[in-house]
């Protein structure tokens, strides 16, 4: 993708398609819209006068110019009310503008920096959400499609135009972080969308191996050898009944700067279950294929180092990968089984589909001996998560407030939104348990509360939160920069957790 920040104005670019933004309760084109529409003989303000474009949200009108003016066509975009208007909002709009520039079969367009209205969105949050709208707004997974019957062009550039040169540097960065950003969703979504006859925890592997060629980054990985020597019972016991030998990653970034490799580490942990059947507990066969994505977790920490050290942040990152698949067999744990885990704990199983927590336990208990600034753990945990909170909300419980603000000021920022449930002392009472020292699940009330008191238990005093995108990982429709299937929701919000730590830091 060629990103081209331009100063000057719109109405003198040649181009394919210049985009202009419209608000349904503001009827004005703008300094450049005015120049333009008196070369079209006032056809603009006709759209907006005879409600053919009437700006409401979502709205597009393609027009084209006949060699009028330089851009071969224009193609309005609603915003909506102009107060309504967030930093999502801009981002849902390059989204749909993307989608219908490929659908008319063209490749590039241009546009102002639109949203410049909203006093609290600078120039480069602005563009950063454009750039990932308009690049995940096309996104496709057609690798496995043997008929290419759709041939209309990818996006292949988009030019940005400012009239304030004190813009231009701000806007670059934003484009750098919005390009980033969508890359690495992106490569998510692809490690979650490749079937799990693909995506077995060694492929998982091999990819953490690709990553590791950047620069900066460290790889190693526990074979189930080295996982039995430390007694990661939890990982094992998961993967007692698959053919698949798992695997437990240790991905580490050392940002530029000697002192970076001093720094206490943030760590991140993901779930990686390359497929969950849920085990001996077997899941309903209805929609078990999406159970292919149940390694989103460990996908978004995968692309979020990836996208770290294509950025060079000066930051120090150890992402923990957990990977196993969760199957029935002859092997396979069964409820009442009774696992020691990397803490030394005692879980007794009660379900051997409430395995995410079982492997998260290891993988937090390994991070936690790193002696990291914090701990964030990011998994599609429980289905209680998805009834609490539908499918715009990530879960969010944890022990430290400021990390907990941190993120949810993140979420904000990425339109990957977070709301926090409580986690309270009390709800462990369901996690009590007769023969060990507890069980790993705690009935049907309060199920995200209990999974997340469960993982409370290995990380100490740490600062830790966690993060189920079981709500939000999954779309069974198609949204403005959303397509249906794995969304890779989370990694945004993890990127920009670290883009925000780095500003904060200057």
């Amino acid at each position: 993708m060629k990103i081209q920040v331009k100063q000057g104005s719109v109405a003198g670019e040649s181009t394919e398609v210049l985009v202009l933004a419209g608000y349904e309760d503001e009827s004005s084109l703008g300094q450049s819209g005015e120049m333009l529409d008196r070369s079209l003989g006032g056809y603009l303000r006709e759209l907006r006068k005879t409600k053919e474009f009437r700006g409401k949200n979502h709205e597009t009108v393609l027009i084209h110019t006949r060699g009028a003016i330089p851009p071969k066509r224009i193609l309005f975009v609603g915003l909506g009310e102009k107060a309504d208007v967030t930093v999502d909002r801009v981002r849902q709009a390059m989204g749909i503008v993307a989608k219908r520039v490929r659908q008319a079969g063209l490749s590039s367009f241009t546009t102002s920096i639109i949203g410049t209205n909203m006093p609290q969105a600078s120039p480069t949050a602005l563009t950063q959400a454009m750039i990932e709208g308009a690049l995940l707004g096309t996104y496709r997974f057609s690798y496995y499609r043997t008929e290419k019957n759709d041939e209309r062009k990818g996006l292949t550039q988009i030019t940005l135009v400012t009239p304030k040169h004190t813009h231009v540097d701000a806007i670059k960065r934003g484009a750098r972080y919005g390009e980033a950003s969508a890359e690495a969703t992106a490569f998510a979504r692809d490690l979650s969308n490749h079937p799990s006859n693909v995506m077995t925890p060694t492929r998982v592997v091999q990819e953490a191996k690709t990553i590791a060629k950047e620069p900066g980054v460290r790889l190693k990985v526990l074979e189930q050898k080295d996982q039995e020597k430390l007694g990661m019972g939890g990982l094992l016991g998961v993967a007692r009944g698959s053919h698949e030998p798992p695997k437990f990653i240790i991905l580490e970034y050392t940002g530029s700067g000697r002192q970076r490799k001093t720094d206490r580490p943030i760590v991140l942990v993901g779930k990686t279950v390359t497929f969950d059947t849920g085990g001996i507990s077997l899941k309903p066969a209805d929609s078990m294929e999406q159970m292919k994505a149940d390694m989103t977790g460990g996908a978004e920490v995968l692309a979020t180092i990836r996208a770290i050290a294509r950025l060079r942040l000066p930051v120090h990152v150890i992402g923990i990968l957990p990977v196993t698949e969760n199957m029935p067999g002859g092997r396979a744990i069964k409820p009442g089984d009774i696992l020691t885990m990397l803490s030394g704990k005692t879980v007794e199983v009660q379900n051997t589909d409430a395995e995410g927590r079982l492997i998260l336990a290891d993988g937090l208990s390994y991070g936690a001996g790193l002696k990291p600034a914090c701990l964030i753990d990011i998994a599609t945990l429980t289905g209680a998560c998805a009834v609490a909170l539908g499918q715009f909300a990530i879960g969010m419980l944890g022990n430290n407030d400021v990390l907990k603000k941190q993120l949810q000021h993140a979420g904000m920022q990425a339109g990957e939104r977070v709301w926090e449930m409580p986690l309270w002392d009390e709800y462990f009472e369901q996690l009590k348990s007769d023969v060990a020292d507890m069980r790993n699940i705690g009935g049907r009330g309060g199920g995200m509360i209990t999974a997340a008191i469960f993982l409370s238990k290995f990380v100490g005093n740490i600062p830790w939160v966690h993060l189920d995108i079981a709500s939000t990982d999954w779309s069974q429709t198609e949204r403005p920069y959303i397509g249906k299937g794995p969304t890779a929701i989370g990694t945004r919000l993890l990127l920009q957790f670290f883009l925000n730590h780095v500003n904060d830091a200057k």
